[in-house]
């Protein structure tokens, strides 16, 4: 991984968040998924905090096994999201990184990346006795729709109505229509950034963007969020100009598939770094940049928003798949790709096998999927991970 001297901006301003998060007594804390639209939330006072965030901090920090296994002694089994696992375990226990996340007043599910998300919010719906708004994001079996964006709108304003209710005051139209226009700055933003891999050899990998998600994330909507990426563009605009790459002698350009494994991101950087693999780029963090903008025309500033949250990439259909996946392989001159069956993530592993031979058909790039968990390192091997990895660098080395 790249040590960009922003980071030490994005530590600073994630510390504020969660400390603001954590002790403030003026401003409703609201536990919301990674694709809910937190504009809304922003416009009105309302601080979003993100399990999933969390879940993952909980892992990286080789916490998350502690907290699945406090759930899992409540009852909750292993077969579901080692994330809700994690999270559980951790509201029960108050531990974690951050000893636990701060009560929530309210909760906004999002099903734009997963659909069984719901009953994990179920769950804290019915502990905390609090409300549960449900933004029902249609999946796109077959591309976007003007349908499929009014239904998403209606919901938006729905919501609006909810948050309104909930804080007893008009909704902020004029405070929204700003959230907006700095959301927009930052996904843009982050989208060039994402971009400048397209160089040879690239500035910066998967691994870097993963850590560099977080304010696109949980900040989007802020000022402080377009600021941090401003930094960060010119940081890794630089390192472009230069030819810089992210890893030393760049040799094969890989795309990741799914979720990163978090508790394996410093082993994992070793090892692509001494095989000369750039991850070059990754479906999950690709989905805040603005993935639909250029399938649905509209000048409509609501419009502009659902489409924005139904094309996440995995929200798609298996076609639209494996379309976008092609794509990429050729706009960043791709040697291949890793997709990460991912046993926590069903909805976005189904038909992972399938996907790979299908890309790889019409791209002639070879592929590899391999087996593991974004958050529970008891179902992770390293040997079986890296003997597949390394027989598919060897396959990239065949073309």
């Amino acid at each position: 991984m790249t040590a960009f001297k922003s980071i030490s901006k994005m530590k600073e301003i994630m510390t504020e968040y969660y400390v603001e998060a954590k002790t403030t007594k003026e401003k409703p804390i609201a536990w919301v998924t990674s694709g809910a639209p937190v504009e809304f939330l922003y416009a009105m006072d309302i601080i979003p905090v993100y399990p999933e965030n969390h879940a993952a901090m909980c892992a990286s920090s080789h916490q998350s096994v502690e907290m699945m296994e406090v759930a899992e002694a409540e009852g909750f089994s292993q077969d579901i999201c080692a994330y809700a696992r994690t999270d559980f375990g951790a509201d029960i226990s108050k531990g974690g990184p951050i000893g636990g996340l701060p009560e929530p007043q309210m909760l906004i599910c999002s099903t734009n990346i997963c659909k069984t998300v719901i009953k994990w919010y179920e769950v804290i719906a019915r502990k905390y006795s609090i409300p549960l708004f449900i933004v029902d994001t249609p999946f796109l079996h077959d591309g976007i729709s003007q349908d499929l964006v009014d239904y998403t709108g209606m919901q938006f304003k729905d919501l609006e109505k909810f948050l309104s209710g909930f804080l007893n005051r008009p909704f902020d139209d004029d405070r929204m229509m700003q959230t907006i226009e700095m959301a927009v700055k930052a996904s843009t933003r982050w989208k060039e950034i994402l971009g400048l891999a397209k160089t040879i050899p690239s500035p910066i990998n998967s691994l870097d963007t993963f850590i560099h998600m977080a304010p696109i994330v949980t900040l989007r909507g802020t000022q402080s969020c377009v600021d941090y990426y401003d930094l960060l563009y010119e940081e890794v605009a630089e390192l472009a100009r230069q030819k810089v790459g992210s890893i030393p002698n760049e040799k094969y350009r890989v795309l990741w598939d799914n979720l990163p494994i978090w508790f394996k991101m410093r082993r994992l950087s070793g090892f692509f770094d001494a095989q000369q693999c750039a991850l070059v780029v990754a479906t999950y963090t690709n989905s805040w940049g603005g993935l639909g903008s250029d399938e649905f025309k509209t000048d409509d500033v609501y419009e502009k928003l659902a489409v924005s949250y139904l094309f996440t990439y995995i929200n798609l259909g298996f076609e639209e798949r494996i379309k976008y996946l092609c794509k990429l392989i050729d706009e960043l001159s791709l040697t291949g790709f890793i997709m990460h069956s991912n046993r926590s993530c069903k909805p976005y592993s189904l038909g992972m096998y399938r996907l790979q031979e299908e890309v790889t058909r019409i791209t002639g790039k070879p592929g590899v999927v391999i087996e593991a968990d974004q958050n529970d390192p008891r179902v992770y091997s390293d040997s079986q991970v890296e003997t597949r990895l390394e027989a598919f660098i060897e396959s990239m080395d065949r073309l």
